[in-house]
């Protein structure tokens, strides 16, 4: 049997490999796309302060930390049983909605957008930011890196820190925002508007006037039937910050809806001694191994979840590419991988606009911004939308608050069953007996998991029985010797 190895994969965040194992006819037999880190989170918080929780677990991720300080926020809300007032929670959202431009920014123009601007059969050199800068010229360059900058110091201002912040509190948050800062905050988002619908009149101009792209995003080998999860507000719209899970079937119908609090109810995990990653699934379905379907447990979250679990986005422009998005890939929901790049724009788009609500908003500026607990702390869970999908925490501490258990599952521990999935139908469908083994097709195999845009340095929480990494040892001649 032989073996195709990618490895290092590229343009994440963490680490990783995939193995492909080919039978003897040359038709891929297997595949397993392995994270070989370990993070262990979960272990070594446990005897720490419930209220050190929002400054540990942003120490995940450097690339969300904003997300995970947030989620642990609201788990401590629910831990010492306080509600912040209404301008906290805005607080909170306004510099979410910051950290989603940035990031979504980030992942279209540096890490899944290189494989369409350059195209994915471009020499490796010119794939990334440096070759879309000189393709989609010196200006849009600079929209990208004024946009990340500007967003970045709405999050410094509000969070304390541009990276990792420092406000966020039981029962609310540490620091307002005067009026100056309320301006500032107005104008950029303004600018963050015009720069998502700059963004997705590029997609458009760039994938979807191109009809290898589109015929490549609609393929077989980039889709999969499965069940969808994402958090949405009353009326069933996108929220990024808070509402309740809805999960909806391969059919599009709603198949669950609960409150953060009742998430084990509707979710568990399953292992594979081959890799640190989980595989979370709906518990009311079933695990059946990495197949989709309405028969499996496996379920989707990320922008493109997002979208197909909601009814519509609250705000006018992102309701608008929303649309768009739907009428134009043949209506909901959506089961081409690749058009998660598109739901993301839809949702940069959101994300901005929803800043420009926020900054606007009479009640942002005043100073009512926390609720002193004083109930003892038992138990909480906390759910927000991290910009690659739903985040859990949930903590259980003893009467002193110190936390006695900690359960994490974070996006793309969420999405690991449906990415193994992707990389194996991928796989399946461009190598075939006979077939040339290219590094184009391999990064075209590599673009079935870029849309999740995986994080895997907080997304390892599983200790296999046995080791999980490879060793392999080489001569100084370079010749494998073990």
């Amino acid at each position: 049997m032989k073996k195709i190895t990618i490895d290092p994969i590229t343009r994440l965040e963490g680490h990783g490999k995939i193995a492909i194992f080919l039978d003897d006819a040359g038709e891929v037999k297997n595949t397993y796309f392995q994270i070989p880190e370990l993070r262990g989170f979960e272990k070594f918080c446990e005897g720490r302060p419930a209220e050190e929780m929002p400054q540990i677990t942003q120490r995940i991720c450097g690339v969300c930390p904003e997300a995970h300080h947030l989620a642990s926020s609201k788990t401590l809300d629910a831990l010492f049983h306080v509600d912040p007032p209404s301008t906290a929670k805005k607080l909170r959202e306004l510099l979410n909605c910051a950290f989603y431009v940035t990031d979504h920014t980030t992942h279209f123009y540096i890490l899944g957008g290189p494989d369409f601007v350059m195209g994915p059969d471009a020499p490796v050199a010119e794939r990334n930011i440096i070759g879309v800068i000189a393709k989609v010229g010196l200006e849009l360059g600079g929209a990208v890196i004024k946009t990340r900058m500007q967003n970045h110091h709405i999050i410094k201002m509000i969070g304390g820190r541009a990276v990792h912040p420092v406000f966020g509190l039981p029962g609310g948050v540490s620091k307002g925002l005067n009026e100056e800062e309320r301006k500032e905050v107005e104008r950029i988002a303004r600018e963050s508007v015009d720069f998502a619908l700059l963004s997705l009149k590029v997609f458009d101009d760039i994938v979807l006037k191109n009809k290898a792209y589109v015929d490549m995003i609609v393929s077989d080998a980039f889709t999969h039937r499965t069940y969808y999860m994402g958090l949405v507000d009353d009326n069933n719209m996108v929220n990024l910050y808070d509402g309740q899970l809805r999960v909806v079937d391969p059919d599009g119908k709603e198949f669950a809806r609960f409150p953060a609090s009742e998430y084990l109810e509707h979710i568990t995990e399953h292992v594979e001694p081959w890799t640190y990653m989980k595989f979370p699934y709906l518990k009311n379905v079933g695990w059946k191994g990495f197949t989709d379907g309405s028969d499996s447990g496996i379920y989707r979250v990320a922008p493109l979840a997002r979208l197909n679990v909601a009814e519509g986005m609250s705000t006018p422009l992102a309701q608008e590419a929303y649309e768009k998005m739907y009428s134009t890939l043949g209506g909901k929901p959506v089961h081409f991988t690749l058009a998660t790049h598109w739901a993301r724009l839809v949702e940069l788009l959101y994300a901005a606009e929803r800043l420009l609500e926020l900054s606007i908003d009479p009640e942002i500026t005043s100073p009512d911004i926390r609720t002193i607990p004083t109930a003892i702390p038992d138990e909480g869970v906390g759910i927000i939308e991290a910009p690659r999908g739903t985040l859990i925490h949930h903590y259980v501490t003893d009467e002193k608050g110190l936390i006695k258990r900690a359960n994490l599952i974070v996006a793309t521990v969420n999405n690991s069953a449906a990415i193994n999935l992707s990389v194996k139908k991928a796989a399946m469908g461009l190598i075939k007996a006979g077939t040339q083994i290219t590094e184009g097709l391999l990064n075209r195999i590599e673009m079935a998991w870029r849309p999740y845009d995986p994080c895997f340095g907080c997304a390892t929480h599983n200790l296999p029985g046995r080791p999980s990494t490879e060793l392999e040892i080489y001569d100084c001649e370079g010749k494998r010797i073990y």
